[in-house]
């Protein structure tokens, strides 16, 4: 297989019917190392919105459970990139993501602003730093994937184009980043994760490199101390670099799906999709009774 022929199939199949298959190719042979750095950074935008990043620190799962969070989330969100909306696991992991938020008073917006980071994010990161920037077919199937996740999920009014999703991101971060100090403990705690899986010498190297790879309205909200502008500049180009690598090698011919992420380290044995995540119960660590009529509901059980 060379180069650009998985693009070219990808061009052959239709965006809308195929969303599914094209964005399993985009996601997980084209571009899975990139994939998983750009949703890494999307958690950042979404602790800078106080209401998110205070209930994400009341429930202590990614403050004191920092790697458990890390490996469930990208278990489950990616359990329906390789099994699909049908399949038993894909459904079994939604069922799972809908039963934990259902147990928090989370408002539509917030949850429609998150599913905006999956669509947009990417898709920056891929054009800035990948091996080749997305096609449209690529943009369109990945807002048509997200769309169809929400849908499970119960979102509501959720955008209908990826220029949608991107004004809805950018409306909603203009109007709700701020500073927040448990927000702060939430984001410290992914930094800290995400550090501690390298050599405790790298640690101030990578945090540097994390804040470069940041814009400033998310330093600003989280007042952290913006790196120099060659600084900045010297880390772009490095990942800048990378991409220009991989587009030299051979194309991926397997899949790489998150469970075979090294960074994924909770589960040496194995696992079972339906039991991940946690089981809150209302009035402990940091879980709220259920209200009703707030929050976004769902319809998969």
């Amino acid at each position: 297989m060379k180069r650009f022929e998985r693009l070219e199939q990808i061009r052959r199949m239709d965006p809308e019917k195929d969303a599914l298959k094209i964005y399993r190719l985009t996601a997980a042979y084209e571009f899975p190392w990139d994939f998983t750095r750009a949703l890494e950074l999307a958690l950042y935008r979404t602790y800078a919105v106080p209401s998110i990043g205070r209930l994400l620190a009341e429930t202590a799962e990614l403050t004191d459970r920092t790697q458990k969070r890390y490996d469930d989330t990208a278990l489950l969100l990616d359990a329906v990139v390789e099994h699909g909306f049908d399949g038993a696991e894909g459904h079994s992991a939604i069922r799972r993501i809908n039963q934990m938020h259902r147990s928090y008073d989370i408002s539509n917006d917030d949850m429609r602003y998150v599913l905006s980071t999956f669509v947009v994010m990417p898709r920056r990161w891929v054009d800035a730093y990948a091996w080749r920037r997305l096609s449209r077919h690529e943009v369109v199937a990945t807002t048509v994937y997200y769309r169809t996740l929400g849908r499970h999920m119960g979102i509501k009014d959720i955008p209908g184009t990826y220029e949608e999703f991107e004004d809805c991101l950018a409306t909603y971060e203009e109007a709700h980043f701020a500073w927040d100090a448990d927000a702060r403990r939430v984001a410290d705690a992914t930094l800290g994760l995400m550090t501690s899986w390298y050599p405790g010498s790298l640690a101030p190297l990578l945090r540097t490199s994390t804040f470069a790879l940041l814009d400033e309205p998310l330093l600003r909200a989280f007042r952290y101390e913006p790196p120099g502008a060659a600084t900045r500049a010297l880390v772009r180009r490095a990942v800048r670099a990378r991409g220009r690598v991989v587009r030299l090698l051979p194309p991926r011919r397997a899949p790489h799906f998150a469970r075979q992420n090294w960074e994924v380290k909770g589960y040496p044995n194995g696992y079972r999709v339906g039991e991940l995540g946690t089981t809150p119960v209302p009035g402990v660590r940091g879980c709220p009774v259920r209200h009703s009529g707030t929050s976004a509901t769902a319809p998969v059980e």
